[in-house]
This record gives structure tokens, sequence and C-alpha cells, in this order.
């Protein structure tokens, strides 16, 4: 028996080098989908990297501290704090637990099933649970994001077989001018709860408040002329960066915004709380006082958005408008009102959507805030003419010759 042998013919290199095999491979190069490169040119390569140290990636404590402040607005923290609270609790109910942050998609999709079983159940609406799935995804780390598509596609089945077996989105009551003013002079302006009431309806319609930007107003933002109010909204769902959209608001003989704006003024110079930084609605006690806050409370002396939301359903009941339409009256009724009076009388998408801080281009003002009242009851036809109007004559006189004959 032979036995053969193989020489292989090889050199010794020392570690941590690279052998022959891979200085012969030439140097690797990185290509993704978003790679461009013009004539001539080479990807950057594998082995290239910044000169990055360890301080390149620290924070001081300054800036620590900065980030830490919320960059969101304060209901939308709450919503945020409360829809991931719940998750996490469902997280760990599970057997065995899930882990909420960062979640798979597995675990975001089984999350949003069961929110829309709940939902078939009768506790949530579509949009809801949208909603709450939404300020979940966006809670996760950026780069650690669940794919919701999944999720999505059974939550638009079930809307529309939601839709098709009658069900409807809640939408907040229109508060239009008649309203508003029904609501108003329901009002004792003699008192200061009366003046401050007053002017929060009338600015609340004229200016298509959010209620956040109602809460949030500065007396120093709000400039007052004889024939009108100049009002900046320093910022708005549509504008968390803060670059502030002013408006000239015309007085009206209806609203007499001007009027009431110097009587509420007054009420806070003579309570001493009419300073330039301070909150142009103040929460009053029942004899038209300050109401006290604590010194660690967190928004200050502004009033919370919910407490001008309770106060505007208040006043609309005491008015005897809890309900309009069927629809229970809230702070967005007034917005609500305002657009939906401008859209009836003709005013172009564009400017409503300027006057009440919409993004450029968006259609929410008529397929959200359009609520006109009795659009059940009337038939649209009935604005066709009778006989297609200046033929009525001629259809008269042919029935005519026709019962002669």
């Amino acid at each position: 028996m032979s036995t053969e042998v193989e020489v292989v013919h090889a050199e010794l290199v020392r570690d941590g080098e690279p052998g022959p095999a891979a200085a012969e491979r030439g140097p690797r190069y990185l290509v993704t989908q978003h790679t461009m490169l013009g004539p001539g040119e080479l990807p950057p390569r594998a082995d290239e990297r910044p000169p990055w140290t360890d301080d390149d990636f620290r924070l001081s404590a300054e800036d620590m501290a900065d980030l830490a402040e919320p960059d969101l607005a304060e209901n939308t923290i709450i919503n945020r704090d409360s829809t991931t609270r719940a998750f996490e609790e469902w997280c760990a109910a599970q057997n065995p637990p899930r882990v909420a942050y960062p979640c798979t998609t597995a675990t975001y999709t089984s999350y949003g099933l069961h929110l829309i079983r709940r939902g078939k159940a009768g506790e949530y609406k579509p949009d809801s649970v949208g909603q709450y799935m939404s300020r979940i995804w966006s809670w996760q780390p950026v780069d650690w994001r669940p794919d919701p598509s999944r999720f999505k596609g059974r939550l638009r089945a079930w809307k529309k077989a939601w839709v098709d077996a009658g069900g409807e989105v809640d939408r907040a009551a229109a508060v239009t001018i008649e309203y508003n003013l029904r609501i108003i002079a329901a009002m004792d302006e003699s008192t200061n709860i009366g003046k401050r009431d007053a002017f929060l309806a009338a600015l609340a319609y004229s200016n298509l408040h959010r209620e956040m930007e109602l809460a949030d107003q500065l007396v120093k933002r709000v400039k007052i002329h004889d024939t009108g109010l100049f009002v900046t909204t320093a910022k708005s769902k549509t504008d968390q960066s803060g670059k502030g959209a002013g408006r000239f608001i015309q007085d009206r003989e209806d609203l007499q915004l001007v009027r009431r704006a110097r009587a509420w003024l007054a009420v806070l110079n003579q309570l001493g709380a009419d300073g330039p930084d301070d909150p142009l609605f103040r929460a009053l006690t029942v004899k038209g006082d300050l109401r006290k806050y604590p010194e660690s409370r967190k928004r200050g002396n502004r009033m919370r958005p919910g407490s001008l939301n309770e106060r505007l359903q208040l006043v609309a009941e005491q008015a005897g408008v809890p309900y309009i339409d069927g629809k229970k009256v809230t702070s967005h009724s007034w917005r609500a009102g305002a657009n939906t009076d401008m859209a009836e009388k003709g005013v172009p998408l564009a400017e409503r959507n300027k006057a009440g801080r919409w993004a450029d281009g968006s259609h929410t003002a008529d397929t959200v805030y359009d609520r006109r009242h009795g659009v059940g009851t009337r038939d649209p036809l009935n604005s066709v003419p009778l006989y297609g109007g200046s033929a009525h004559a001629a259809v008269a006189r042919a029935r005519a010759e026709d019962a002669e004959g």
C-alpha cells in the first residue's frame, strides 16, 4: 500500500496579521440600498471608521438635564403615559410575561388584537384603539419599533365592519355663533367669574382655540386695540416647535371681544395677576378671588386644559344646551362651531386652516370640524328650484293648454 502526502506551501504570519489570502481579496466596501456613487467613485471601505473616542459619545450633566425636560404637550404626555402603563401591565400579566420596552412585533400585534377583541365587545371604538396603538408605537425606541402593518390591517377590517353595522365616531357638538351668544347671554358679567367666562367663550370661538392653547395663553400675547384683538398662539398641536401664529381678530358687535377682553384684564389687574408672563385665564374661587396652588404644582398658576373643558361644559349646561343635535358640548365645540359657520358661508379651506392653525393642505377642517346642524333632517334637493327655476312658467303654460284641450 502506498501513501501519498499532499505538500501545502504556506508562510507563517504573526497573530492578528491578515494572511496572504486576505491580502489577495483586497479591501471590502460597504454598499446599502441608499448608496449613491458618481463616475469612478468607490463606496466607503468597511475598515474605515470615523476617529471617534469615548468623549464623542458623552453628554454633559447640563445636557442630560435639558433632555429630561418634557418635549410634548402636557395632555399628550398624560395620554401617552396612561396608554403605555396599560400596555406594560398587560405584558406583565401574560404567561410567560412579555417585554414591553422594547417590544417585539409579535407582542405589539398581540396586544392590538387584544384591544380589537375588547372593542368588538363594546369597550372601545376603532379610532380609540388606533390612537392607543399609535402612542405605544411612538413610545418604543426608534431603532426597535415594531412593524404595525398586520395590526393595522385587522384594525381597518374591524372599522369597516363596525361602520357597516351602524357604528359612528363620537364628535363634539358645534357651538355655532347663535349657540355661543345664547351661552354668553346666560352669564352674569357683573361678577369676576362671569367676565372671565364671557371672554373665554368669545375668544375660544373667535380664534378657534384648542383647550391646551387657551390654558397656556399668556397676557402678553393678547394685544387689545379699539377695533379688535391681535392674538398670538405660541404653540399648537400642529406647531410643536413653537414658531407661533399671530392673527388679528376684528371686533364684532355680537361677540364684543374688545369690551370683554378689557373687562377681564381689569379683573386680573385688580387681582395683581396681569403681568405679561401671567396666564391669561385663571382659576377663581366662588367669591371671584384667585385660586391658590401649592408651590410645587407643575403647571404653576396655569389652569389645566381639563378644567377649562369642564368650565365650558358647565356654562353650556347653565344656558340649557349641554347637547346640540344630540352631541355633547365640549371645549372643542367652540372650535368646530366657528369652522362650521365659516364653511357654511363659503370661506375657503385654506383660510380656515390658517385661522384654526391646521396644517397647510389639511382637510381636517372639512372632514372632522364641519358639523352643520340639522344636516340629517335637511334635504339638499330643496336647494334646486322647482321645475328648473325659469322653466316653471313654460311648464305651467303647457299644463294649462293640456287642461283646456
